[in-house]
Formats: C-alpha cells, sequence, structure tokens
C-alpha cells in the first residue's frame, strides 16, 4: 500500500435527539398531564491508535465520517437512544490538527490511545422536563443540540528509537536488512526507498530497538525538494541519528566530506533542534577498500569535518561491523532512557 504521512478529514459528530411533546391518553384517567421524554445524545467521534497501521492511505478514499444521531424522545417518558460513538482507527504516532482553530488536539503515541476529536449533541428535553404546579401541561420541549464539526489535519510521524540519515543509495536500506528482519527493496539506483521503513534490531533477548530508514535526503531537503520535508519530519521522534556515508563513491566527482556537510546543512535548515541531536558517522561499503586505504579515508574525514562523536565502519552488504554497531547503539539507547528516567524521577 501507497505510504501517506498527510491527510484531511471531516468529522460530524451526531446531533441530539429532539425532546417529545406528548399527553398521557388513558381511559378514566382525564388529564392525564405530559409524558414526553428527552431525546438521546448524539455519537462521538474518537480517533484511536492501533499497531499495524503504519500509513494514513485510507483516509484518500474516505474523507469524511459522521456519527449517528440520538433518537427523538418518545411518549410514556420514554428517553431517545444514544447515538453509538464512532471510533476510527489510524496508525501510533498520528498528531491531529484542527484545522479551523490552528491547535494541535493531540498526538497518539501508544497503543489503544483514545482522543476525542468532535463531541456529540446533547439530547433535547422532553415536556415532562418542564412540568410543575403551577404548569401542570407544558406544551414546551427542547430540541436536540447539533454535533460539533471539525475539518483535521492527520499527520503521521513514525516512532523509532534510532533514524537512519545520509545520501541517496549510502546503503541505508541494506544496513536496514542487514540488522532486522524488515526487507526495503534495494537497487543500484537512487531513491529505491520512497517511504520510511521500520525495523527491530534484537540485540538479545529482552533488548531491542526501533530502527527507521528515512529516505534518502539531497540539497535542499528542508525546501521541500525530492520530499525532504515529509521525509525530515520523521526524524523528529528519534533518539538518535545514524549518518551513513559512503566512504568510497562509485563516481570520483563525490566526495564523502561535502555528502556529510549537505546532511548537516539540510538537519540544521529544517530544525535547529534536530541538528543538535545525537548524531553517529557511520561509513558504509568498507569492503571496498583494503584495511590501511580505509582506516586512511577514515581519518581523513574525521578530520576534514573535525568530528568529535561516535563513529564506526561497516561494510552493510556484507555484515561486517554491523552487529557491534548495533551493540553500541543499544547501549547508548539504554544509558539515555535511564538518564531520562533520573531526571523525572
Amino acid at each position: 500500500m501507497k505510504f501517506v504521512d498527510e491527510a484531511t478529514i471531516r468529522v460530524c459528530a451526531g446531533d441530539g435527539g429532539d425532546g417529545a411533546l406528548s399527553f398521557r391518553r388513558e381511559k378514566f384517567v382525564p388529564r392525564g398531564g405530559p409524558d414526553g421524554g428527552n431525546g438521546g445524545a448524539g455519537g462521538d467521534i474518537y480517533l484511536l491508535a492501533q499497531t499495524g497501521l503504519n500509513t494514513l492511505a485510507d483516509f484518500r478514499y474516505t474523507r469524511v465520517f459522521q456519527a449517528k444521531s440520538g433518537e427523538r424522545g418518545g411518549a410514556r417518558n420514554c428517553s431517545g437512544a444514544d447515538g453509538p460513538d464512532l471510533v476510527i482507527p489510524v496508525p501510533i504516532g498520528t498528531i491531529v490538527h484542527d484545522v479551523g482553530e490552528e491547535c494541535v488536539l493531540g498526538d497518539l503515541t501508544r497503543d489503544g490511545e483514545r482522543l476525542l476529536v468532535a463531541k456529540g449533541g446533547r439530547g433535547g428535553l422532553g415536556n415532562t422536563h418542564f412540568k410543575s404546579s403551577t404548569n401542570r401541561a407544558p406544551r414546551r420541549i427542547v430540541p436536540g443540540s447539533p454535533g460539533e464539526i471539525r475539518e483535521l489535519q492527520l499527520e503521521l510521524q513514525v516512532l523509532a528509537d534510532v533514524g537512519l540519515v545520509g545520501l541517496p543509495n549510502a546503503g541505508k536500506s541494506t544496513l536496514l536488512r542487514a540488522v532486522s528482519q524488515a526487507r526495503p527493496k534495494v537497487a543500484d539506483y537512487p531513491f529505491t526507498t520512497l517511504h520510511p521503513e521500520l525495523g527491530v534490531v534484537t540485540v538479545e533477548r529482552h533488548r531491542s530497538f526501533v530502527i527507521a530508514d528515512i529516505p534518502g535526503l539531497i540539497a535542499g531537503a528542508h525546501t521541500g525538494a525530492g520530499l525532504g520535508v515529509q521525509f525530515l519530519r520523521h526524524l523528529s521522534r528519534t533518539r538518535l541519528l545514524v549518518h551513513l556515508v559512503d566512504i568510497h563513491p562509485l563516481d570520483p566527482k563525490d566526495d564523502p566530506v561535502a555528502d556529510i556537510r549537505v546532511i548537516e546543512e539540510e538537519l540544521r535548515c529544517f530544525s535547529p533542534e534536530l541538528a543538535q541531536r545525537e548524531r553517529w558517522l557511520v561509513f558504509n561499503k568498507a569492503d571496498l577498500l583494503p584495511e590501511a586505504e580505509r582506516e586512511e579515508a577514515v581519518a581523513r574525514i574525521l578530520e576534514a569535518v573535525s568530528w568529535k562523536g561516535p563513529y564506526a565502519v561497516v561494510s552493510a552488504i556484507k555484515g561486517m561491523g554491523c552487529a557491534p554497531l548495533m551493540g553500541r547503539l543499544m547501549e547508548r539507547l539504554e544509558a539515555i532512557a535511564q538518564a531520562a528516567a533520573s531526571a523525572h524521577a
């Protein structure tokens, strides 16, 4: 199914049922009095975060959602039935914006989390409600109130612990295949990955993390070039970034140092906060160089970009160095989680 990370929908909660105007009509009971019941409440509309969903594509075809209205009150003080609530499943990681009020209604980040997006109308009042000692035969009722109508902008941001970034053909999809059960498309041409792919990396029993392969970024991504804004958005929730660099480009004109600076500039222009997030340099395709040349190339690149952070050298296609890298990432994620827990204690 085509990956879609934005959708606009219209939600219409149910209207409340009208109150009833009715009087008792029984043999041998003169002036029986009012017996009009209240109307039922209209159905609410909820969004429900569910595992197993990873796209907003379904909302391309169904854009309007209408909950049922409450039933009208009846005679003999019978209240109308409430309209059933309408629950709309969405992927975990969906942010909900109210287009009319230009505000964020909620962020669904946990499985089973529900968000009320449109409140059903209140049920009306029947004439029984207005009976009093001075008004024995009221002919007044209150109609049901209309349900809320909202236009919502849904935005999906994938949830992952680690985000893979890099230029097209840096080997991100190959690395994801090597370290997880995910099977993204791999080919010898750019932009083979057209939407974010998620994989679970299991280091050992009860120690695992989620890694996201973000489609290749290019210069100008922060302005939308190559759908860059849509892809960069998915890095917002990651705890750290793995910046994959082709250590031995096939085209002699390509320079790994320049490639690194392109990605750094795109991250900075899109979000200064994202640019400050912890980032690891990972030099891929190390199998294409002899060990001595490989070490020399890595040292030259690190010096050229003044790199002080963590780095690693791997060959994703051969699996070389991948397991140790995943182990180091797991340890770092555990340290980040422990530090966050201590800060909130």
